[in-house]
């Protein structure tokens, strides 16, 4: 079955174009300028994007992920899909080695049905002075045996593991993740400039959440964040949420690490999409208020209530990008992160066709996964 999306702005990382494209078995099959051959569905000139990539995410509409708990996970998934992210890797925090063993055991069935591009591990190897919202009696220092046994209990949808470098066996735990084929990321860590550095070459070649729980960027120790932003192998997670990081210092990070380097995330927990309340982000309890999550314990920062739609235009309209490069760094540049660029993150001939449908105030007006709609365009 073949459908045509005419009449739209198609938004593509080399620019905006008045045109059309069509859709077969689930794929883009062809891509056009100006007027639509033979009937098509209109969206009425409103911009097209390719579906948003989130490659930290912990769950959503009472929904998280940690937990393990699939059908809890699909209304998370379900819910991020309506507001246009097509591609999500559930993230989990610390919890026991046990508890993380069944969580990846569990949302690994969910990675076999494609609900999940992954399972990325934000802890257990994390450093307890920078562990912001996860449970400081259950981190533990880097274990490649212990971690072995969560990457087999993953059954080869392992995709990240966040990791404190200078821990003893950090270096060692990241040369391993890399050889095991699993993304290795540098986040809660006190690790100072140099250390970094080190971390980069054994391999680590994310950055969790930057800026977020590590050392700040200071003129005479530059710490972490200088040098993930200054090696072209790191790309720098950036939570655009307003709360995270400062506008500025959004800007600062994009305009050295640019569309290439940068990805989007939400970084969201179980109260995305719902109101202000109590919530839990693994073993610890968490507080929404006015949609910040903090930890009822100590009132850290615990993940986020944002969706991938508001963190676009949050680019566009506080950071100034343009269109281009907001799809770049929402969609191509995380579908790079996790080796799926060749399937997914634009609008292209081949790609699966996952779409999203923005007006001219780039809210999501439709969505559309593997040539079928999430929600109609309205």
């Amino acid at each position: 079955m073949s459908l045509t999306l005419a009449d739209a702005r198609i938004v593509t990382p080399e620019g905006v174009h008045e045109g059309w494209l069509t859709i077969e078995d689930g794929r883009i099959t062809h891509v056009g300028h100006g007027s639509a051959p033979g009937n098509g569905l209109s969206v009425g000139g409103r911009h097209v994007v390719p579906g948003f990539v989130d490659i930290h995410n912990h769950g959503g509409a009472g929904g998280s992920f940690p937990t393990g708990e699939q059908d809890r996970a699909r209304d998370a998934v379900a819910l991020h899909r309506r507001h246009g992210t097509t591609t999500t890797m559930a993230s989990l925090v610390t919890d026991s080695l046990d508890g993380l063993t069944r969580a990846a055991a569990s949302l690994a069935e969910l990675c076999d049905d494609g609900l999940l591009a992954g399972i990325h591990f934000e802890g257990p190897y994390i450093a307890r002075s920078r562990c912001g919202a996860h449970d400081p009696t259950l981190l533990r220092e880097p274990s490649t045996q212990e971690f072995a046994g969560l990457v087999k209990a993953g059954r080869g949808h392992v995709r990240m593991i966040t990791v404190a470098a200078e821990l003893p066996g950090g270096l060692d735990m990241i040369r391993m993740a890399v050889a095991e084929g699993v993304i290795a990321a540098i986040g809660h860590s006190d690790a100072d400039y140099d250390e970094t550095i080190v971390a980069i070459e054994a391999g680590a070649s994310v950055a969790t959440h930057l800026y977020n729980a590590m050392p700040p960027l200071g003129h005479r120790a530059p710490g972490p964040v200088a040098a993930l932003l200054d090696d072209e192998r790191v790309t720098v997670e950036l939570i655009n949420d307003g709360v995270h990081v400062h506008p500025a210092m959004m800007r600062l990070a994009y305009e050295v690490a640019g569309p290439g380097r940068t990805a989007l995330v939400t970084d969201a927990m179980a109260a995305a999409g719902l109101g202000d309340g109590d919530y839990g982000l693994g073993t610890m309890r968490v507080r929404v208020d006015g949609g910040v999550a903090r930890l009822v314990e100590g009132g850290s920062i615990a993940g986020s209530t944002l969706t991938m739609d508001v963190a676009f235009r949050r680019a566009v309209r506080e950071l100034g990008m343009s269109l281009p490069d907001a799809v770049q760094v929402a969609s191509l540049t995380p579908a790079r992160v996790l080796g799926l660029a060749d399937t997914i993150g634009s609008i292209a001939v081949g790609k699966a066709a996952d779409l999203v449908v923005l007006s001219d105030e780039l809210e999501v007006a439709g969505v559309m996964k593997d040539g079928a709609w999430i929600t109609e365009p309205r």
